[in-house]
């Protein structure tokens, strides 16, 4: 009798240590759970084949901040093709020519979740693809599932790509953590970083957007 218990409790002992394991696993940080539920934001998205994500991203994104364009009203200026190893650096500074605030975002899923949350699609950089192949593309990253840890991605031809936190994590991190807001000078990010913010500012004055770059500083200090 006294084995058997013995057994049992074991057992017991065993399949609680494996769901702590798995609530440890499934667990999300703490910044996250002080954000609201579920968010998913509205606006243009340009739907492309992967190989036009950058331009299609930019022009959707542009168009959400206002601006009359489309993706294949950006060739040009971006230098497509023949441009590609370019491209990234390219599309920041047309992103600064259309007068808008190119704000760097820490690579961490929490600090790209509190814009998604304050109502600011990011532009993220992920690794898409297989085993056998996978390349870098780019997205709208436009909402997220808390309690289902997934994130909603506006990518390629779909309006709606879900991916878990941690697939996210390892795809975003593996194309180099790259995350920007495209912002209207008047427009702060969450939790702004004062100094980010003044050299992003400073990067739109230098794109020959002096009165742009001026409107940001104004809006900084209006805070």
């Amino acid at each position: 009798m006294v084995r058997v218990f013995s057994r049992i409790l074991s057992v017991a002992v065993l399949i609680g240590s494996v769901a702590g394991l798995a609530g440890c696993a499934g667990s999300v940080a703490p910044e996250i759970k002080r954000l609201p539920e579920r968010v998913e934001l509205s606006g243009t998205f340009y739907r492309g084949q992967d190989n036009q994500s950058g331009p299609q991203v930019l022009a959707s994104l542009l168009s959400q901040q206002g601006i009359v364009i489309t993706p294949g009203l950006l060739d040009k200026p971006l230098q497509l093709p023949g441009a590609e190893a370019r491209l990234q650096q390219n599309m920041l500074n047309l992103a600064r020519e259309y007068g808008m605030v190119v704000y760097p975002l820490d690579a961490n899923l929490p600090a790209l979740l509190a814009q998604v949350a304050a109502g600011n699609p990011v532009m993220v950089r992920f690794t898409e693809g297989s085993a056998f192949w996978a390349g870098p593309r780019y997205a709208i990253l436009a909402g997220y599932n808390r309690d289902k840890q997934t994130v909603l991605l506006r990518a390629g031809m779909n309006r709606r790509t879900l991916m878990s936190f941690s697939s996210f994590e390892s795809a975003f991190k593996d194309a180099g953590g790259w995350a920007v807001l495209i912002q209207k000078p008047d427009q702060l990010p969450a939790n702004v970083d004062q100094q980010r913010w003044l050299k992003a500012a400073g990067d739109l004055a230098q794109a020959g957007q002096e009165q742009a770059a001026a409107r940001a500083k104004r809006a900084l200090s209006a805070q």
